[in-house]
């Protein structure tokens, strides 16, 4: 794939992702105006985790990882039959599975839901195993969307599946509106909104398949080359990936043992942050794991290093002032997009700390969505996992010992400690703020798995760095200082969101935005950098 090839991929790619941000946003106000932030919606959000935790794991985590390099080798070397038959019983392999383990859900509900927390009352566990009998089949039905998607990536289909979520976020605001109250537990539409969710992505999907003659016809064949090769590989991600996915689940038991509302304020900043990371670090994933894995199948070595090359410039052009940028616009990002009826100024608030902790690992998680394709691509599937392995241990020790220390050390730790008996768990519970800890834990294991795969990478002696890096981060780094004195100005100028109106916030947060991303657009023109450098080679 040429680099204007490339960068024509990640624009279609980042466009249909931005209508989706765009759509996911609309959901997630209809959420705060709906649902607020509360015990009832952290339930569902605890509930609709767990399949995604799935979805992860299988087709959008290690499944995906091992089965587009060896989808890419089979198009090179093998017929088109040969492809066809690799896709059909891989489809039918992971179909199987997944339907073994909805089934187990299913059955198992009543006894999963009191493992997130021994507290919760009877009708609490009964809603949350409710919930996941709504919800849990969507891993299946996403999982099997996600693998539709993988095989149009891999043949330059990119408009498709990244367009999907936009029917999944249409589906949600349907069932909030529509269907909420309808319901005994209104919370509970949001839950056959997943269910409907899923289903209406994987058939949105199959009419291209067909088109490119790889309508999958499932079949169990553990017995095939390819799967095996595809498990094979699928074996040190599928630990990675529940490494990263643990670290997912246990920041939100922790979550959920907080003050109430602590899930749902993570879940509005993580939306927010989610913008840039999937607008660009999504897109630049999904279009560099097929070339670079091209390139490796055709051992073009000099293709392969500019790729990244490409990706590691575009991801830190873009992630520099996005970090920059929501670390000074969280709070009226929040005010503007969410406080309205039951969502409040605190929790505004509230939400914008963890927003500003994330945020400042916005760079390294762009990063990562090139660093691991790169050894995912050469079929290296081990050596991610140890770097994930140890952000895992990272983010962990850093939970244990922030909220820890803050109730050891703070005043109102002290007198929270005092207050429940000396019960640290308790003690959390009670201090505002502490779910901010765990947005922090998150970014510094973002650095940490970030700066691995960089060190793996140079040990592995597979990138050769192309000429005027030094240049292009004085560039970047001139470029970005200036945006934020700008936006930092218009920061001070307007302090307090709450009295004002939406239409006021709107065009405050508006003319932020705009200007901070004029200068900085600006900074890079003078400084000489032109939208063809963004082409790649």
């Amino acid at each position: 794939m040429s680099g204007n090839r490339l960068l024509r991929s990640s624009a279609v790619f980042s466009a249909m992702t931005l209508l989706s941000r765009v759509f996911g946003l609309v959901r997630d106000q209809v959420y705060a105006f709906v649902f607020g932030a509360n015990a009832a919606m952290d339930i569902f959000l605890i509930a609709f985790r767990i399949p995604n935790f799935m979805r992860r794991l299988s087709a959008e985590g290690s499944f995906s990882m091992a089965f587009v390099p060896v989808l890419a080798e089979y198009k090179e070397t093998h017929s088109q039959a040969e492809v066809k038959a690799l896709i059909d019983r891989i489809t039918g392999t992971l179909a199987g599975f997944l339907l073994a383990l909805t089934a187990l859900v299913l059955i198992f509900a009543n006894q999963l839901a009191p493992l997130f927390d021994s507290n919760m009352s009877g009708a609490e566990a009964d809603l949350l195993a409710e919930m996941l009998r709504i919800t849990f089949p969507y891993a299946l039905f996403i999982s099997l969307a996600s693998l539709a998607g993988s095989i149009l990536n891999s043949y330059g289909r990119f408009a498709i599946p990244a367009l999907s979520p936009v029917l999944m976020n249409i589906t949600m605001i349907a069932a909030a509106l529509g269907l909420a109250p309808l319901m005994n537990y209104s919370v509970t539409a949001l839950a056959w909104g997943v269910f409907a969710a899923g289903l209406v992505q994987l058939l949105f999907q199959l009419p291209a398949l067909a088109k490119i003659g790889l309508l999958p016809r499932p079949r169990w064949d553990l017995a095939h080359a390819g799967v095996r090769k595809v498990l094979r590989l699928m074996v040190p991600t599928l630990f990675g990936s529940s490494v990263v996915q643990f670290n997912l689940l246990f920041n939100s038991w922790v979550a959920f043992a907080l003050i109430g509302g602590s899930v749902s304020w993570l879940y509005y900043s993580d939306r927010l942050l989610e913008f840039p990371l999937g607008m660009f670090g999504v897109a630049i994933g999904t279009v560099i794991l097929p070339h670079l894995s091209s390139r490796h199948a055709a051992a073009d070595k000099d293709g392969y290093s500019k790729g990244l090359d490409w990706g590691f410039r575009l991801c830190l052009l873009l992630g520099l002032p996005a970090c920059v940028g929501l670390i000074l616009c969280a709070e009226p990002l929040m005010a503007t997009l969410f406080q309205y009826r039951r969502f409040t100024a605190h929790d505004s608030w509230m939400s914008s700390l963890s927003l500003m902790a994330q945020a400042t690992a916005i760079p390294a998680f762009l990063l990562v969505k090139v660093l691991a394709p790169a050894f995912y691509s050469r079929q290296d599937t081990r050596t991610p996992v140890k770097a994930a392995v140890v952000a895992v241990v990272v983010n962990v020790a850093c939970v244990l010992a922030l909220i820890g220390g803050v109730v050891a050390w703070s005043p109102a730790g002290q007198a929270a400690l005092a207050s429940s008996g000396g019960d640290y768990r308790l003690a959390a519970a009670q201090i505002p703020g502490m779910h901010a800890l765990l947005a922090l834990s998150i970014a510094i294991a973002g650095w940490v798995n970030t700066l691995q795969l960089t060190w793996y990478l140079r040990q592995a002696r597979v990138y050769r760095r192309q000429p005027g890096w030094g240049r292009f981060l004085r560039q970047l780094l001139l470029a970005t200082l200036a945006m934020g004195l700008v936006v930092g100005a218009l920061r001070w100028q307007w302090q307090d969101w709450t009295p004002w109106l939406w239409w006021q916030r709107g065009w405050r947060l508006t003319a932020m935005v705009v200007a901070g991303g004029a200068v900085y657009a600006a900074l890079l023109w003078l400084q000489g950098i032109r939208p063809r450098d963004l082409r790649g080679h």
